[in-house]
């Protein structure tokens, strides 16, 4: 070897968003002039630079260049020890290549940010909020989650109650907000809250969001009711008042008259007439109805008769969950995942599998809905993401063979942009296709994290995907 290397110092520290330098001196033992080329290679080769990046040397002189680190802050510059070299490269010996190597330590920094989605949640007897917390920094984040108001008006049922967050990603927090008092009656009312991220020695983060109460039943309602109940009240009231009285007016006559009305006496000397008693006419018995008689050829009468119809029986719609079984069935022990898409003006197709595409290209039919099933991954569970109200729903999960629908088919409802999926055990991918734009590429995550597929930009759609397990 012709050539003789020294780093200065072989081991140093930066901060994420700083710099640092070292020094790289090198000496030509060869016996001829000799130009040499640097070149950083490693993880952290990305934010390395080297001045000069060429270095001519005659024999036995020695040279000087810095390298210069700088990672940035961002979760990419993971903290810990992390190994780099230096890859020189003689002109006249290229074959005689040295990588000196040396060791930089980038420190840890933590940054998190927290976000309630809906802000705003409404409800009569419950509110579902979720809480996205995504973790900036570049060391792992476990914190807890607790919620409070003002007034004690709201109790919180939070899944999970505690995180655990690589850096550069994030976890979803579902709440549950539930009134300790019911409004029967009346108007909504806000309630103000707030979830916090606690974090080991570290003041508390909180995120500040509202559920709105509605009433049971609407003011008007009750008003109505209430009108109702005295309108009934005062016409059972008025019923009583004035009821009706019924008299004879031939006593009233005879009363004027000055006849009595009372019964002669027993000791009247003239015997009281006896009435006649007319013979009585024979009475005259109704004729028995005649039975009704079956029409001719033995055809059934008014109720149908003895013969059934026969009646269609309609075909059960086959979904992903009737594919996923069937596929399980003839090739057991392996992990399958089927779905299908709803389209716009189409209704659903007919259930893929296993990496087949859903849905339609370059035909502008925007997925309104999805249906997935899954066997061999204990389960699967989404949540979508829709034009103009965003996240539609709560996280839903579902067992191995079961549908999981995301969206929506009723007519009025909006189309999907996006939507994130994961399943209980091992890995899923995706490949989504945006209206106008072309397939974004094959992307998988295991649990805890989901995988997200699809746009945020309102002004796109969701077209087809593909899934694999």
């Amino acid at each position: 070897m012709s050539l003789w290397t020294s780093l200065e110092p072989a081991s140093s520290t930066v901060d994420p968003g700083g710099s640092t330098k070292v020094r790289l001196r090198l000496r030509n033992t060869g016996d001829v002039v000799d130009e040499y080329r640097f070149e950083p290679v490693g993880d952290i080769a990305p934010w390395t630079t080297v001045e000069p990046g060429t270095l001519r040397l005659y024999p036995g002189t020695t040279g000087t260049v810095e390298l210069t680190f700088a990672p940035p802050r961002t979760s990419d510059a993971v903290a810990g020890p992390n190994a780099y070299a230096v890859r020189i490269t003689p002109t006249e010996h290229p074959e005689a290549t040295t990588v000196p190597e040396g060791n930089l330590t980038i420190t840890p920094f933590t940054e998190v940010r927290a976000e309630l989605v809906p802000p705003t949640v409404k409800g009569r007897f419950r509110g579902r909020p979720r809480l996205a917390v995504d973790n900036l920094g570049n060391t792992k984040l476990t914190a807890s989650i607790s919620g409070s108001d003002n007034g004690d008006h709201l109790s919180y049922d939070i899944h999970p109650g505690s995180v655990q967050i690589e850096p550069g990603r994030a976890a979803f927090v579902r709440a549950t907000l539930k009134p300790r008092q019911i409004i029967w009656f009346g108007s909504k009312e806000q309630r103000p809250y707030s979830l916090a991220v606690q974090r080991s020695g570290v003041k508390s983060q909180s995120v500040e969001g509202t559920y709105v109460q509605r009433g049971f039943l609407p003011r008007w309602l009750a008003t109505f009711l209430g009108v109702f109940m005295a309108l009934a009240i005062t016409f059972v009231m008025l019923w009583l008042a004035y009821k009706p009285q019924v008299r004879s007016a031939a006593t009233e006559k005879l009363q004027e008259a000055g006849v009595s009305t009372l019964p002669p006496s027993p000791s009247a000397s003239l015997p009281l007439p006896q009435p006649s008693i007319p013979a009585q006419a024979p009475t005259q018995e109704a004729p028995a109805p005649t039975p009704t008689e079956k029409p001719a050829g033995g055809g059934s009468g008014s109720d149908g008769g003895s013969e059934k119809k026969k009646k269609e029986t309609k075909a059960p719609e086959v979904t992903a969950a009737t594919a996923v079984t069937r596929l399980a069935a003839d090739d057991p022990g392996v992990r399958h995942i089927c779905y299908r898409a709803y389209e716009t003006g189409e209704g659903w197709q007919k259930p893929v599998c296993d990496g087949a595409m859903a849905g339609t290209v370059g035909q502008s039919r925007p997925i309104k809905s999805l249906n997935l099933a899954v066997s061999g991954t204990k389960g699967v569970n989404g949540n979508e993401f829709v034009h103009v109200k965003e996240w539609l729903n709560p996280w839903t999960s579902v067992a191995d063979g079961v549908d999981l629908y995301l969206g929506s088919t009723k007519a009025d409802d909006p189309y999907m942009l996006a939507f994130g999926v994961n399943v209980g055990e091992g890995t899923i991918c995706q490949n989504a296709h945006i209206h106008d734009q072309a397939w974004l590429g094959l992307q998988c995550n295991k649990p805890p994290s989901y995988i997200f597929g699809g746009t945020m930009d309102q002004t796109l759609w969701l077209e087809a995907v593909k899934f694999t397990v």
